[in-house]
């Protein structure tokens, strides 16, 4: 799990790169913690690309959220096989929607999930084949605001 310096966010401030033997890992039904938001922290932006096929499943879906059991915030069951390579998918979680229905991040482009306590950031893969994968790679984007950094 990367942390970007200044320099080079663009604008993501944590990228995290899920290979096939890291999903195997996670395993169906299971959850890993890939970013924290700080205290006094949100998120504005969540995107994930498939960036290799996978290989070994027709049924690979996730969620990015903040939530242990049903992370969904950021992004909510992605069908992550069934996405074209290289076509990303950005804020589809419950708490980055209008409404139902409209995929257009909250109004007036406002961060999602403003936290007061530093609260960790989990992917959970569903996936009843998901120890079939042989091959693939998914990349997740967070855009994670800290102004407390700059209190004096």
């Amino acid at each position: 799990m990367a942390k970007l310096t200044n320099q080079e966010r663009s604008p993501y401030t944590d990228v995290i790169t899920l290979n096939a033997a890291d999903l195997v890992t996670i395993g169906n039904g299971g959850s890993k913690q890939i970013a924290t938001i700080p205290a006094g922290g949100a998120v504005s932006l969540c995107a994930v690309i498939n960036t290799v096929d996978i290989v070994g499943s027709s049924s690979l879906v996730i969620d990015v959220g903040t939530t242990g059991a049903d992370p969904d915030e950021f992004i909510d069951a992605l069908d992550v096989d069934g996405m074209t390579v290289g076509l990303p998918t950005f804020n589809t979680g419950d708490t980055m929607l209008q409404g139902a229905g409209n995929s257009t991040i909250l109004a007036g482009s406002r961060p999602a999930k403003a936290v007061s306590a530093s609260t960790p950031v989990y992917v959970k893969i569903t996936d009843a084949a998901v120890a079939s994968i042989t091959a693939g790679q998914i990349v997740i984007g967070l855009e994670i605001l800290d102004l407390i950094q700059f209190a004096e």
